[in-house]
């Protein structure tokens, strides 16, 4: 089945795609795949290597904390 998975934080859109699911293993593939865009999203705006190392400790995870996850089938 086709889904939208929608990530929102404080009434921010962090994240938006569309995806086919269709077992357990696909389910998990599409927040694999979520997770590894947010990482190079985060360092896609760092602006100099030293920002860069700044910022390698911070976690995806604690962008996601309090986040809520939409799922809505297209």
């Amino acid at each position: 089945m086709k889904v939208k998975l929608q990530i929102v934080k404080d009434g921010a859109l962090l994240f938006e795609g569309s995806y086919e699911i269709s077992d357990a293993e696909s389910f998990a593939w599409v927040f694999s795949d979520t997770w590894s865009k947010l990482r190079q999203a985060q360092f896609d705006k760092e602006t100099s290597i030293g920002a860069l190392m700044d910022h390698l400790d911070d976690d995806v995870l604690d962008q996601l904390t309090g986040a809520e996850i939409r799922l809505e089938k297209v």
